[in-house]
């Protein structure tokens, strides 16, 4: 049996692919987050998952299985810890251990749900709510979001000038405190009713 590839420390803001580049194998996160994000034509961006400890990076998975480059960017948004599983590696894992098939499968089809909820996002939430979601989620159990206002327009998939004027009508409902490269959120209560209520 082939042994298990060792670990490799990846220092927060990596590139670790970008559109066009080959796949080297099968990244499974050990700890820390690879963000990956998708740039249109017309220069803006969007976030489309994260990719945690446990979860699978369709990108990563799609250029594995149809044999194409990637077509997004992935990023180490925080210190990471990752090992690569070899391509042919990879596919005897798939071919002969059911338990990594259905994991990975698992894996795969909650990743597929997150995106169909970034695309209802998208499609048939207000700017108002999807910017709510993105401060609760980005905060997680804190009061504090370390993010630029070009940060959240990515995370939205909307303009900065758009974020920065739906922050300032947050400010002044009370509801956040906006610094410089960072978000303080004050009426959590009141950001959680605006992201659900579309609901």
């Amino acid at each position: 049996m082939t042994p298990p590839p060792a670990p490799m420390t990846v220092p927060r803001g990596t590139v670790l692919f970008r559109p066009e580049d080959a796949c080297k194998g099968f990244v499974v996160v050990r700890s820390g987050t690879i963000k990956v994000s998708l740039t249109a034509e017309n220069g803006r961006e969007i976030v489309l998952y994260r990719v945690r400890p446990g979860e699978v990076c369709l990108q990563t998975f799609g250029c594995l299985v149809k044999g194409n480059a990637y077509s997004a960017e992935g990023v180490a948004e925080s210190d990471i810890e990752i090992e690569i599983i070899p391509i042919g590696e990879f596919q005897r894992l798939i071919a002969d251990d059911l338990p990594f098939r259905q994991k990975l499968f698992s894996a795969v089809a909650e990743r597929f749900a997150d995106l169909e909820r970034l695309v209802e996002d998208v499609a048939l939430s207000s700017i108002e709510e999807r910017l709510a979601r993105a401060l609760l989620r980005l905060a997680g159990e804190g009061a504090r979001v370390d993010a630029t206002q070009e940060a959240l327009a990515t995370e939205i998939g909307s303009a900065r000038e758009v974020v920065s004027r739906q922050l300032g009508l947050f400010a002044r409902a009370g509801l956040v405190v906006s610094a410089r490269g960072h978000i303080d959120l004050i009426d959590r209560a009141g950001i959680e009713a605006l992201a659900h209520s579309g609901e």
